[in-house]
């Protein structure tokens, strides 16, 4: 299995950058390839949306240092001065490392890493430090060396580690990426009640009180970039998520994901449930709303999608849509969908908030082929 996940990554991209029609190539054989899509999404050497200047000889780090990519807003922690930007967050080399039987070498994450910034994704999700000395070293080494390789038009990706809501993990994740030029923190605990009464044997009131001790230790570390996720949103009181989603952004925390864990919810209960949280979480203004959906009902980017519409900029997902159990949303279908509906079909007329968000025109910045 690892030989063919590997094989399913590091081909997409190569096939990616070293050829102009060929993208996401995964062959047939390969049991990771869950779901097809006709749309792909990478940079191209020929089309008019962005060029990759090809020099034979060159090294990675040279080549890298040659790209050109679409626009995009200066990247601040909580804050997008576009309305309409909406940042990609690959979680490949995590959650789609929890694909069964699936498992990275340190140096085959590292070069998968390199390739998804050239591909452009905002945010890489290198891994969960803590889970092991192997992917601790291995985030680390991402965010030392794709963490610090900025781009010409001055890009280079935020370098993600993943952590529960304790010291030990928040200090360990730190510890792997805060080497990195753009490091950020992701902590999280679960908010609903089947899963504080049965998994965490927690009161609400102690959730809470970890969620922002959690938040608030990250800060005290020097993390100026920290996510926080309520784990299965999608299943938890929208009242207890307003307290809770509040008392964390009070505490410092920059985005806000909502996770649908267990793959649980329709198009419209997603939409609707990110539309009320804006509207009714306390200091909503002040962060950037994020999905992470499950595809158990093959809703995953369907769920994004309608998360987008109703005011997320922040959309997790992974290469292919791998991950744990039926996946993630996808990464190709997600930017496909809006660099061919996004400027005309998420105008605000359409979300349930009444609120302005943005003209309705959402892009991001990887380049379709």
């Amino acid at each position: 299995m690892r030989i063919l996940f590997t094989s399913a990554i590091a081909g997409a991209f190569f096939a990616a950058f070293n050829s102009s029609s060929a993208a996401f190539a995964f062959t047939p054989s390969s049991l990771i390839n869950t779901r097809q899509s006709s749309s792909a999404a990478a940079i191209s050497s020929s089309r008019p949306f962005g060029v990759v200047r090809k020099n034979v000889g060159m090294t990675p780090s040279a080549l890298h240092m040659t790209m050109e990519r679409k626009p995009r807003p200066a990247y601040v922690p909580g804050q997008i001065s576009d309305p309409d930007y909406v940042r990609i967050f690959d979680t490949t080399l995590r959650d789609g490392e929890q694909s069964p039987g699936a498992t990275l070498t340190s140096s085959e994450k590292l070069e998968i890493a390199r390739n998804l910034a050239k591909l452009g994704v905002d945010i890489i999700e290198a891994g969960f430090p803590i889970a092991s000395p192997d992917d601790f070293n291995a985030v680390k080494q991402i965010a030392d060396v794709v963490g610090n390789e900025v781009f010409d038009d001055g890009y280079v990706p935020v370098i993600c580690g993943l952590s529960r809501a304790n010291k030990k993990d928040i200090e360990r994740a730190w510890d792997a990426v805060k080497g990195a030029k753009l490091p950020r923190v992701h902590t999280f605990i679960a908010t609903s009640p089947i899963h504080m009464e049965t998994k965490l044997n927690k009161t609400p009131d102690e959730v809470v009180q970890i969620a922002v001790d959690a938040v608030t230790f990250a800060k005290s570390l020097g993390c100026d970039d920290i996510e926080f996720s309520p784990e299965d949103a999608g299943r938890s009181d929208p009242e207890f998520l307003y307290r809770i989603l509040s008392a964390v952004i009070e505490a410092g925390a920059t985005t806000l994901n909502i996770p649908d864990t267990t793959g649980w919810n329709m198009p419209w209960e997603f939409g609707n449930l990110i539309s009320q949280l804006k509207a009714n979480v306390k200091g909503a203004e002040n962060v950037v709303f994020s999905t992470h959906c499950q595809n158990d009902l093959g809703l995953a980017t369907a769920n994004s999608l309608a998360g987008a519409l109703n005011g997320a900029r922040q959309l997790e997902c992974t290469i292919n849509g791998i991950g744990e159990r039926a996946g993630n949303a996808s990464l190709e279908e997600i930017v496909m969908s809006l660099a061919l509906k996004g400027a005309d079909k998420f105008g605000a007329e359409n979300t349930s908030s009444g609120k302005v968000l943005g003209s309705g025109k959402l892009y991001t910045a990887i380049n379709p082929v």
